[in-house]
């Protein structure tokens, strides 16, 4: 006889083992229908987990921040859902919850273009008018693995590969596509109401430039229509506003293919730039910091002795010469340990301040730069 307590404190006792969905109905049919997931001793879970034993549960509908991750998430394998359906052929990967949506990699013979997202949107919102049930099973990992090798789902198989062994895999099913995850997901493609497809993008397969190059299909999910409408109006007056429109319109900076992630500044940016830099500097002198220089390009021993070259090599540009390794400074620091064992310190010295208008560069995925805010090359001061 589980007793569940209930957000408010107060309990339900019940005969017999009940699902979040029972509950939820026990509440209220109103709560039933509404329910998107549950929270038991506040692990997320779907409405058909079973209750055996007593517990705390929060019934979670949209209007908890949970339920609008569980609609994005369920969200990104109804777009699965439709690119198998109108492209067999693809191979599905990942597809996570992101900030205000989600997206899904696909590996497929040619890219995306803007006519087929239109086709995979219609045949998403064609699916969630179907109010398709979702259902959860559990597999044994080699059995998984076994199962998506058949369906021709190599990258799946690839990632269940990389789980231990032994471990329990759940899946999720809607219809005829099923696929690995950890769930909660909502309980019929029907909760799903209100999404858009965003854009494609390149992505490399586990991030490594060296493995096959994916496609990434971005979309939003929100609640209601209301609120994709806002989310989505707020986009195009963002995009009015956006710094690389703005940098070109006053003259003030470029970007060009030929430096990727690197910026040209012209003498209108440059100046603002400039005098941005002057105001830190002196705020910098105001607070006792010694400003410092450190080369752009050191030996790969430092690099080693400072642990970048084990953890953070593919994120560097590296060069050889006179049969030495070499690589471009990511970051100042390193740099700045050089000069503090310069000599014997006492504790006096302490707090020793140091900063440096310092030129790194960082070797960041094609895929993710973005104007300004995403580069290869930028100046920090370490402070």
């Amino acid at each position: 006889m589980p007793t569940i307590t209930l957000p408010d404190g107060s309990q339900r006792v019940f005969e017999n083992p009940i699902s979040v969905r029972e509950v939820a109905a026990a509440i209220g049919s109103g709560l039933a229908k509404a329910a998107l997931a549950g929270k038991v001793n506040d692990r997320l879970v779907d409405t058909a987990y079973v209750l055996n034993q007593d517990a705390n549960l929060a019934i979670i509908t949209e209007r908890d921040p949970e339920g609008l991750d569980v609609i994005r998430h369920s969200s990104a394998h109804l777009l699965a859902h439709a690119v198998k359906q109108l492209y067999p052929s693809a191979q599905v990967t990942i597809g996570p919850v992101i900030e205000n949506g989600f997206y899904y990699d696909f590996a497929f013979e040619r890219p995306f273009t803007p006519d087929d997202l239109e086709r995979i949107e219609q045949r998403m919102t064609e699916l969630a008018a179907r109010d398709i049930p979702l259902s959860r099973t559990v597999m044994p990992r080699d059995e998984a693995i076994a199962f998506f090798r058949n369906l021709g789902e190599e990258y799946k198989a690839q990632i269940i590969a990389d789980i231990p062994a032994g471990e329990d895999l759940s899946l999720y099913q809607q219809d005829d596509f099923i696929d690995l995850c950890r769930g909660p997901h909502v309980p019929s493609t029907g909760k799903l109401k209100a999404f858009k497809l965003m854009k494609v993008a390149g992505s490399y397969w586990r991030g490594d430039s060296r493995n096959a190059m994916l496609q990434r299909i971005y979309g939003t999910a929100w609640t209601d229509q209301k609120a994709l409408k806002a989310y989505l109006h707020h986009l195009e007056e963002a995009e009015k506003r956006d710094h690389r429109k703005v940098g070109k319109a006053l003259d003030l900076f470029h970007l060009q293919e030929e430096a990727p992630g690197m910026v040209f500044w012209h003498d209108r940016g440059w100046r603002i730039y400039v005098e941005v830099e002057n105001y830190i500097r002196q705020v910098l002198r105001e607070q006792d910091y010694q400003e410092v220089h450190t080369p752009q390009i050191v030996d790969r021993v430092l690099w080693e002795r400072s642990g970048h070259w084990e953890k953070f090599r593919s994120g560097m540009f590296t060069t050889a010469s006179e049969n030495r390794d070499y690589a471009v400074k990511p970051m100042n620091c390193p740099g700045h340990i050089q000069i503090y064992n310069q000599g014997l310190r006492s504790y006096r010295d302490l707090p020793l301040r140091m900063a440096e208008f310092g030129s790194c560069h960082r070797n960041e995925p094609s895929g993710t730069l973005h104007g300004l805010m995403r580069v290869r090359n930028f100046v920090q001061d370490d402070a």
